[in-house]
């Protein structure tokens, strides 16, 4: 049996040092502005995730509403989303990505990006698929207010 999810998350961005995305931090001059550390890749895949196993979402599991969940690491998440798939006897077969922002390039940190990914969910690299585009300066996106990601996901019976 397989399963596919699908995962969105949107933040705004503000003034910063480095933007966190798929667990790494990239020097730039705008922040994604949450409750946990705002890293909108992590957050549209644990969605994904939970949703292919048909576990939940991200706000069920970590809502905003819990102190204990201010600045909390999203890839603390997404193992733990990770986890209850797993338990549920789920294996991730692959997963595809999108960011959507203007600024900074992707390309140069999509490597490091991948491995991460892979290295929180225990997978192989070439199972995860990172691509970035623009919002061509029109919108939130484009006018660099906010930065969104979205994630497909495909789950397998162990």
């Amino acid at each position: 049996m397989i399963r596919v999810g699908l995962g969105h998350d949107t933040h705004r961005l503000g003034p910063g040092t480095a933007l966190v995305l798929g667990g790494v931090a990239i020097p730039h001059d705008r922040m994604a502005l949450g409750h946990s550390d705002a890293d909108v890749l992590l957050h549209a895949i644990t969605d994904a995730l939970l949703g292919a196993a048909a576990l939940g979402d991200i706000g069920e599991l970590f809502p905003d509403t819990d102190p204990a969940n201010k600045g909390r690491d999203s890839a603390e998440m997404l193992a733990a989303a990770a986890g209850r798939v797993t338990a549920a006897g789920w294996r991730i077969v692959n997963l595809d990505c999108v960011i959507f922002l203007q600024r900074p390039k992707i390309l140069p940190h999509r490597a490091t990006i991948r491995e991460r990914v892979a290295a929180i969910l225990g997978i192989g690299h070439d199972r995860v698929w990172v691509k970035a585009k623009t919002g061509e300066k029109v919108g939130p996106i484009g006018e660099e207010l906010a930065i969104g990601a979205e994630c497909v996901v495909l789950i397998e019976r162990d």
